[in-house]
């Protein structure tokens, strides 16, 4: 279960990182900033599969249920 929060951590900054550097490049070349839309509106809903992933692997491993 470490190792797959660690792999759930590692995603999330890469998911992170990539909305950090769309928004710098936006700052410096506001010509970029349709094309680093499609960065930033990509992002968030894979942070959302990483967590929901690793939410469901932690409740079966736990065998947590939702009631």
């Amino acid at each position: 279960m470490n190792q797959k929060l660690s792999i759930l951590k590692h995603d999330i900054n890469n998911h992170l990182s990539l909305m950090m550097a769309a928004t710098e490049l936006i700052r410096h070349k506001p010509h970029m900033a349709e094309r680093m839309m499609v960065t930033l509106c990509e992002q968030p809903p894979k942070i959302t599969a990483a967590l929901n992933k690793f939410t469901t692997e932690f409740e079966n491993a736990f065998k947590i249920t939702r009631g």
